[in-house]
């Protein structure tokens, strides 16, 4: 018995032996990976952001760790951020290839894609949002006709406190919708419940345990397990897209695009079969992208900001007083009049920061073999953006801990903002929609505030600012208290 028991601890060590992980020459340094588990064991795989912070309290800024057998290293912090993605920004501007999130999208659509794709898509798409109404006039009344039905549902509901989880999601799906297809959506339709729904569930898996388990564990890939769930969810929604494109061709008409899908038909149909890298399986997986980038981060972020506008009814009443000031007797609410509102322009970005949306962005990858740091870092070296570790970093806010206006206010009371403020990312993979995003939520908050007083319900217990992890980040569920305001 004792000889079999000394026979498998030899086993076992010379298992270890064959497949212990050695990091490249003068590679980052991070803890020691297993077999087959990589560092994935170290970590809390429901939310993994507070053991990473530890590492690098304990390797640096820039540190390694083995997701299964696959090396990647962990940025933190601005200063290794922006050397890698702005300073080198070419050099870091892959993406993986062989993730879970790349086997959804089949490494097509714009946020996943590389090279001679990557760059025409995403000029394609900088170009139609613009031609759309992307900073102009036209895209404000769009964002201003959809909260004309949110002020509605939370005028017939003053007094109460509502549930607000799928309030900002539809909205925030009704805006992109209008410009993928020219098209806004009943809240009952099965459409738009049922995409949103299986939006919010895929976020949910990627990045959580599942999805590491994904990873690390090839072999259980093909098993019916939870992570099948994502592609379960995918494969829905890209059909529920290409039943919207069908309809879209029956009404298209060349070179008289009503919205984005009809320019991208427009394009498929000049550049015919020259071997483009447009084409009908491209659109639906692009289509999609801009769908998901465009209503769970601004819906998340706008559940962040009236939870803290509740808790911080001091923060919610300056606010007001700078609307009511500024818009006087305005019917409406103007992008341009953020320039006039310093106060509500900080509260906005700071509910951006504590709201840490995307903590750990999309994972890229190394284009060449490169250094960072004083580190050699491969080509093709999977690289994880931190952006939790900039938003609350210590040396960079005056109040990182808390949810304080004050950190983009300077001293004189003006709006600053400090280049630790990238929830977006940064560098050449920053968010496309990032500005769509900006004048949502500055138009949304300002014409609700202006219009409502929110409060925490008396019967709403203790307010829990804890987010719930996933490739995107959301508070938990609460009910939402809506007043009439007085004036």
């Amino acid at each position: 018995m004792l000889g079999s028991v000394i026979l498998l601890w030899i086993g076992f060590g010379l298992l270890f032996l064959l497949f212990r992980t050695r990091r490249p020459k003068n590679f980052p340094p991070g803890p020691r990976p297993v077999p087959i588990f990589g560092n994935l064991l170290q970590l809390n795989m429901a939310n993994p952001l507070n053991d990473l912070r530890k590492l690098s309290e304990r390797y640096g800024k820039v540190y390694s760790i083995y997701i299964g057998s696959m090396p990647a290293v962990v940025l933190n912090g601005l200063q290794a951020m922006k050397e890698a993605l702005v300073t080198q920004s070419v050099e870091f501007a892959g993406r993986p290839e062989d993730l879970m999130v790349n086997h959804l999208s089949e490494s097509k659509g714009i946020v996943l894609t590389n090279g001679a794709m990557w760059k025409e898509h995403r000029r394609f798409a900088l170009t139609t949002l613009r031609n759309f109404g992307l900073g102009k006039r036209s895209m404000e009344e769009r964002i201003l006709g959809e909260i004309s039905y949110i002020a509605s549902h939370l005028e017939n509901n003053a007094g109460k406190a509502i549930d607000s989880q799928i309030l900002f999601h539809t909205a925030s799906f009704n805006i992109i919708c209008t410009v993928l297809f020219g098209t806004r959506y009943k809240h009952e339709d099965e459409f738009l419940q049922s995409t949103i729904r299986r939006i919010t569930e895929i976020t949910k898996i990627l990045n959580g345990p599942w999805s590491m388990i994904y990873e690390m564990l090839p072999v259980l890939r093909h098993l019916p397990l939870p992570f099948q769930k994502a592609f379960q969810n995918v494969n829905m929604v890209r059909k529920s897209l290409a039943d919207q494109v069908s309809q879209h061709k029956e009404s298209w008409v060349p070179g008289e695009p009503r919205d984005l899908t009809d320019c991208y038909l427009d394009e498929m149909d000049k550049r015919g079969d020259d071997g483009s890298s447009f084409n009908e399986k491209q659109q639906i997986i692009y289509l999609l992208d801009l769908l998901f980038a465009g209503t769970d981060t601004t819906a998340n972020t706008l559940l962040t900001a009236f939870l803290y506008l509740m808790t911080h009814p001091d923060v919610q009443e300056r606010c007001q007083k700078e609307i009511d000031e500024v818009l006087g007797e305005k019917e409406q609410a103007s992008y341009e009049d953020r320039h006039k509102m310093p106060y509500t322009q900080a509260m906005i970005h700071e509910a951006q920061r504590v709201a840490d949306t995307v903590p750990l962005s999309v994972f890229h990858t190394t284009t060449k073999d490169t250094r960072l740091m004083g580190y050699h870092i491969p080509k093709g070296t999977v690289i994880i953006p931190n952006l939790s570790s900039v938003l609350s970093e210590e040396s960079q806010w005056k109040f990182p801990k808390e949810f304080n206006p004050s950190n983009f206010l300077n001293d004189q009371g003006e709006f600053v903002k400090p280049e630790a403020f990238m929830p977006f990312s940064t560098g050449s993979r920053v968010c496309l929609g990032e500005g769509l995003a900006r004048m949502e939520l500055f138009l949304i908050l300002v014409t609700l505030l202006r219009r409502f007083k929110f409060v925490w319900p008396e019967d709403g217990g203790v307010p829990d600012y804890t987010l719930i992890y996933g490739l995107t980040q959301t508070p938990k569920p609460y009910r939402l208290g809506v007043r009439l305001r007085d004036s």
